[in-house]
């Protein structure tokens, strides 16, 4: 007999969020690791709120949410919050009842300053990587590190002059003009930077003062940037390390030798990296480290590779420098999948703290799947 079709449905429902999300489902064996690493935040948590007053929405909601957020590339914040109203997936991840009100979209502006900023992001990603679960997976010893350029939230209309001065006259655009010879008295639209050669000496963005103007290669325009830097396990390619400074040109191997600083243990390290950082002054700093610079010779140098036989014949060399590939996976699934290829925030401080949640994001979705066929296998 053919069933009929009731547009009304029943006032109340007998079923559970839990049990309407499949055992199976990759964003259980996440949640776990999260919520983990989140109970051992909670001494954080409670130095940033005050004792008494009005119950806030719990930081543990707001950091799944923003997980989620990179997990799935949701464009803003706003979305993210409809997806909430309606997904029961996303209520559970979150800890959100079918019941529950869904915050205000300034909830996570008003929360950025205190809880979504780079020192609770640092926090967080060491705590994760600290779990009991985690640790067996990594190696401690052998290591890479990379940089990659992120655009900022701004664009050439926005870039002033330092000095406060005019930019010259635009040149003629054709021989009406006087071709030749530069229009006196016409003065350059905004963002028209014709015949005139940018410089991070002489110009910046007034939209976000802290991006520079950096180019990936000679084939690709100079946007104004910022540089993304994460060290890198080995072992299962995870990231337990990153940090975010200014497209300076400069800012790949200093920031490699802060984070090779901060290594712990006093035994024997490797790090591995690309020809950029095959100069004199960072593999000094590396074997003053006590850590063996594993970085690719640069034999187009002038003075020639840094790297010498002495580092080269051993076979973990060639391992480490194989290994070294899979940072680029880390960098890849950020702007692929994580939607950062442009950031929708500004300043240094807001860039880091999404770059290091994009990056703890990336390690819980490579543990969920390192970890899968352990369970299997329990």
């Amino acid at each position: 007999m053919r069933g009929q079709q009731e547009r009304t449905g029943s006032l109340f429902s007998c079923v559970s969020i839990e049990e309407r999300i499949p055992a199976s489902h990759p964003l259980r064996r996440i949640r776990k690791l999260a919520d983990q690493a989140l109970d051992r935040l909670n001494p954080t948590f409670c130095e940033l709120y005050a004792s008494e007053g009005r119950p806030s929405v719990p930081p543990e909601q707001l950091l799944l949410a923003s997980l989620l957020q990179a997990f799935y590339g949701i464009r803003s914040e706003r979305l993210l919050l409809e997806q909430l109203h309606y997904n029961l997936l996303f209520r559970w991840f979150v800890g959100l009842s079918p019941d529950d009100p869904i915050w205000h979209p300034t909830t996570f502006t008003k929360n950025r300053e205190r809880l979504l900023n780079d020192q609770v992001m640092g926090r967080f990603l060491e705590k994760l990587m600290a779990s009991p679960e985690v640790k067996p997976l990594l190696s401690n010893e052998h290591f890479s590190v990379d940089g990659t350029l992120l655009q900022a939230w701004a664009s050439h209309t926005s870039l002033e002059r330092i000095d406060g001065d005019d930019d010259p006259p635009p040149p003629p655009s054709g021989p009406g003009e006087g071709f030749g010879e530069a229009k006196t008295g016409k003065t350059r639209a905004k963002g028209d930077f014709r015949g005139f050669r940018l410089s991070n000496k002489t110009h910046r963005s007034g939209t976000d003062p802290d991006a520079l103007l950096a180019r990936k290669s000679n084939v690709h325009p100079a946007l104004p940037s910022y540089r993304g830097h994460v060290l890198m396990d080995n072992r299962h390619a995870l990231g337990v390390n990153c940090r975010v400074t200014q497209a300076d040109g400069y800012g790949e191997r200093e920031a490699a030798k802060a984070m090779a600083a901060d290594l712990p243990g006093a035994h024997q390290k490797t790090i591995g990296a690309d020809k950029n950082y095959d100069t004199r002054g960072f593999v000094a700093e590396m074997r003053r480290l006590c850590v063996t610079p594993h970085v690719a010779q640069n034999s187009g140098r002038s003075g020639g590779s840094a790297i010498d036989g002495r580092t080269t014949r051993h076979e973990g060399y060639a391992k480490s420098i194989h290994a070294r590939r899979g940072i680029e996976k880390v960098f890849g699934w950020i702007k692929e999948f994580g939607g950062l290829r442009q950031f929708k925030l500004r300043g240094q401080g807001n860039v880091t703290a999404v770059f290091g949640l994009h990056v703890i994001a990336y390690n819980l979705i490579r543990l969920g799947n390192l970890l899968k066929p352990l369970e299997a296998t329990a």
